[in-house]
């Protein structure tokens, strides 16, 4: 073969060659990396970085898992008599103030013109019943439990400390009542609500005394009547049923 054959054939090879790395200096020049890698024929990929409100990742936010350990509607689990609910109220307790009917475990916010809230509440086992006028001084928000010197002597297997959560049984929320021991708390486990069962305290479902303390301030006087005491004015606005059950456990 000829020497300027050879060459002719080299020069053929050659060209494509040349093609390809003039096409990538030229790509390697253009601004940004989305143009560069259009030219070499595929799109850009997604970049990290703020979104719009118009964006799909914002259209429907992450699917969260529910807590197991706080039902979804508490009150669905107390019977009838005990949900939150208006009731007509004879009392002669202004506006504002709570009531702790002890005898019937029910707690009233007066929301006076002859109306008030009534809840379903656990009140004081046989021996810690007591009555008096106090008013909420505190108030707080999954509050941590330090349970008295006095209940841990009468039952020494309780911790001496435990923190605020779902797990705690003052619940969702606590009202304390003057300089003592008692509170208006909540509870994880609705199905101590109208029974006899605490230490004193009054207790609510999680979401009843959520609604009682929005309702509530610092300063509200709260009436508890003996267990003794007659029934108070007041009928529901439907009939239900008045059966009470008896428990002597108690956390509070």
């Amino acid at each position: 073969m000829m020497t300027s054959e050879i060459a002719a054939r080299s020069n053929q090879m050659a060209r494509p060659i040349l093609a390809v790395a003039a096409a990538l200096v030229m790509t390697a020049a253009l601004p940004g990396a989305a143009n560069a890698q259009q030219m070499m024929g595929y799109a850009a990929a997604p970049q990290a970085g703020p979104f719009g409100s118009d964006d799909d990742v914002l259209a429907a936010p992450p699917a969260v898992e529910p807590d197991a350990s706080v039902p979804a509607d508490e009150d669905a689990q107390l019977s009838d008599r005990l949900r939150r609910q208006v009731v007509a109220y004879g009392g002669n307790q202004p506006a504002g103030t709570i009531v702790i009917d002890t005898a019937n475990t029910y707690l009233y916010y007066v929301l006076g013109g002859g109306r008030a809230i009534r809840y379903g509440v656990g009140v004081g086992r046989e021996g810690f019943t007591w009555s008096g006028t106090e008013a909420i001084t505190r108030k707080a928000e999954w509050p941590d439990w330090h349970p008295p010197a006095r209940m841990i002597a009468r039952q020494p297997y309780l911790p001496r400390f435990m923190a605020g959560g779902p797990g705690n049984p003052l619940g969702a929320r606590a009202m304390y009542l003057g300089s003592t021991e008692y509170r208006i708390h909540g509870t994880n486990d609705p199905s101590t609500i109208g029974k006899f069962v605490s230490s004193g305290c009054i207790r609510l479902t999680n979401e009843d005394v959520e609604d009682l303390f929005s309702r509530a301030r610092v300063g509200t006087r709260v009436v508890v009547l003996p267990k003794s005491a007659p029934n108070i004015q007041a009928r529901k606005t439907q009939p239900g049923r008045q059966a009470m059950n008896i428990s002597v456990s108690s956390v509070d």
